[in-house]
């Protein structure tokens, strides 16, 4: 069982994609922001994968993705974002690709898409 790290300040959609990973036989641990991610990431609960918003207040998630690259590299990130008025998607998927993350996912997504995303995640970190 895969146990991932979903980070999202929106209560609703982290309650949505913590149904979604669960469906999939996943164990998830939430955390509502950046700042509460990083912590539980670092208090020796071993997480498989992150799964993490973008748009964040505090502590956002592009800053997130340093972080945790920092502290273990090769652990698979899917960064995903909705963008907002001024900031596209697409502009913020790129900063998460550019921070480290492993895979992007623009809002909405399906559930088959996030299935997608996770496998192409945890395959990527499997290899050499």
């Amino acid at each position: 069982m895969t146990h991932i790290l979903l980070i999202d300040d929106d209560d609703l959609l982290r309650d949505t994609l913590l149904q979604m990973l669960q469906l999939d036989g996943h164990r998830v641990t939430e955390a509502a922001g950046g700042e509460q991610g990083l912590a539980l990431f670092g208090s020796g609960v071993g997480f498989d994968a992150v799964v993490t918003d973008i748009l964040m207040p505090g502590t956002d998630g592009a800053q997130v993705i340093v972080e945790l690259r920092r502290r273990c590299p090769k652990v698979p990130i899917v960064a995903i974002s909705g963008g907002r008025r001024v900031l596209t998607s697409s502009f913020n998927l790129e900063t998460a690709a550019i921070s480290g993350a492993t895979c992007q996912l623009a809002k909405p997504f399906t559930r088959a898409q996030l299935q997608a995303v996770l496998r192409q995640a945890l395959a990527a970190s499997a290899t050499p």
